[in-house]
């Protein structure tokens, strides 16, 4: 089979998805090679959109952050109408305790919105919280989505906008000096005039990119019918590597593992333990909530833990990968500031602190 596509996506995850709907809409002939065999990444979520929780330092990263936490409302509008689907967008801000002994770090920028709780005030914010929390950060413009909601969603809004999505693995990317010529894969050879490399955690696989597998481990539990209420969390709490996420249809997930062990699948009892340990100093009440769901995922991590994005040693390859924890939350600004770069030739200034050429030998 031989295919030719102005543009052609290699990746259909979250990001390459983002990307091609963008694309599409501001008029290129776009496709995307993707392939069921492996677990997306964005399973490998909770659908945080939190830069101030995550305590990102004033950098280059917090400002691509922050942008793309601003363009996410209406992002996810456009989507929702475009498709009839929703994407559990919720502004639910999200709250990190603090427990005893540990150090009460002050946020990194006293101009964004934030606010310090006591004890007394924590438990207002939240009830049900455990007896360690002596108080926490409140950070109300931080928010969520459910991940696997807005997976759905653009993968309706690319057969919406008839977008060419081609199920097949990436094999050997054809390179002659600094143009790529096509890309090997399990349907045939795949030929385009650009190219975007959105792998994630496989991208290494295809070229010599500095990307490798962090796993995470997850799970979910529900909330009883006898509770009363859908939802008693009403905000996400984020510890000390924990995260509780309460979705509005009563479920609530509970993240993540951290782990070097390259593309080791499944859970283990260790890293499903540790998680039930960390959720419950927080919450007490999920160990009376029945588990849903265990599960795993491959973030793509860079050594810096910051993506690789826009121009690539090949003259007709855009970078679209490396996206670490933040691949949910940077979909929209990856999907506007690449699409600007292919389409206008604009490249915004924040690009260069996340060019691959940072990894290139000294």
């Amino acid at each position: 089979m031989n295919s030719s596509q102005d543009i052609l996506i290699i990746g259909g995850g979250i990001i390459g998805l983002s990307l091609a709907v963008e694309l599409k809409l501001r008029g290129a002939s776009v496709a995307v090679l993707t392939t069921n065999s492996k677990q997306p990444t964005a399973r490998a979520a909770a659908g945080m959109l939190a830069p101030q929780a995550e305590r990102i330092p004033p950098s280059p990263m917090l400002d691509l952050c922050l942008q793309s936490r601003a363009l996410y409302a209406a992002w996810v509008e456009r989507l929702e109408e475009m498709t009839g689907l929703k994407t559990g967008y919720w502004r639910s801000g999200i709250l990190a305790p603090v427990c005893k002994n540990e150090f009460q770090e002050q946020p990194f920028l006293s101009n964004l919105n934030s606010q310090w709780l006591d004890r007394d005030a924590v438990r207002q914010q939240q009830l049900g919280l455990g007896e360690e929390v002596i108080g926490g950060w409140w950070y109300p413009d931080d928010a969520q989505v459910d991940n696997r909601a807005l997976f759905r969603t653009l993968q309706t809004a690319t057969k919406e906008l008839q977008i060419n999505i081609i199920q097949g693995s990436a094999g050997q990317i054809i390179r002659q000096q600094n143009q790529i010529f096509g890309i090997e894969t399990t349907v045939g050879k795949l030929q385009a005039d650009r190219y975007v490399l959105a792998t994630g955690a496989w991208s290494e696989q295809l070229l010599n990119v500095p990307i490798f597998p962090r796993k995470g481990q997850m799970l979910s539990v529900c909330v009883p019918e006898n509770c009363g209420i859908i939802q008693p969390l009403q905000t996400v709490l984020f510890g000390t590597g924990i995260y509780i996420v309460p979705r509005q249809d009563g479920r609530i997930i509970i993240g993540a593992t951290s782990e070097n062990v390259d593309f080791t699948s499944g859970n283990t009892a260790a890293g499903i333990q540790s998680l039930l340990a960390g959720s419950m100093q927080l919450y007490p009440e999920l160990q009376n909530y029945p588990i849903l769901e265990l599960w795993w995922g491959f973030r793509p991590a860079t050594t810096d833990e910051l993506p690789i994005l826009g121009a690539s040693a090949w003259e007709n390859l855009t970078l679209a990968t490396g996206h670490y924890r933040n691949g949910i939350l940077l979909a929209p600004v990856t999907a506007k500031l690449l699409a600007d770069l292919m389409l206008e030739q604009k490249l915004d200034p924040l690009l260069s602190a996340f060019n691959y050429s940072r990894f290139a030998s000294s």
